[in-house]
């Protein structure tokens, strides 16, 4: 979990429709969340949490682009925020990296509304950074296609982690079952 810097609060609180009151909001209250409108400075690709946890810790770990993540532990999802354009191309390389069907995310774009935790959450909190905005984020084209590209394959690892924790489960059941015959 981080803590944003001044830079990424002025980023962050620009979305707004006044910055000026965002900014006054979060000196009162810096672990309060606050709803801000996507689409004006930002986009967020929304995934279930332990696909979205496996992907933020795989673009980590290959030191891949990454712009702010945050979670929110009520929904249990992960949020990645991309630039304003990136609707098109995420979807693209998300269905080019996959070999079936696509995995499910959520596009929130222009229109759409997300509660951002505030600028120092603390772990417990509902809403929280795993990535916070330290300046405004570059807005790569390869952060795009490393994002698509990690979250497909951490779709497929979490996927075949759970079929095989149920192919374990059934065993066990089974092997129990003749034991006890």
């Amino acid at each position: 979990m981080q803590m944003m810097t001044r830079r990424g609060l002025q980023w962050i609180s620009h979305a707004s429709d006044d910055p000026e009151v965002c900014r006054e909001y979060w000196a009162v209250d810096p672990r309060r969340p606050c709803a801000l409108p996507a689409g004006r400075f930002f986009d967020v690709v929304v995934v279930g949490q332990r696909i979205g946890l496996e992907t933020f810790d795989q673009l980590q770990r290959h030191g891949m682009p990454l712009g702010p993540v945050m979670a929110d532990r009520a929904s249990e999802k992960v949020g990645f925020f991309v630039p304003t354009w990136a609707c098109d191309p995420f979807s693209r390389m998300v269905r080019q990296e996959s070999s079936g069907e696509a995995p499910e995310y959520r596009y929130l774009g222009e229109g759409s509304v997300v509660v951002v935790p505030g600028p120092m959450p603390l772990t417990g909190d509902r809403h929280i950074w795993l990535r916070a905005p330290i300046r405004r984020p570059e807005a790569s084209p390869a952060r795009i296609t490393a994002l698509a590209a990690m979250f497909v394959a951490a779709s497929s690892v979490v996927a075949r982690a759970d079929r095989y924790g149920r192919e374990q489960s059934a065993a066990s059941t089974d092997g129990e079952a003749t034991h006890a015959g």
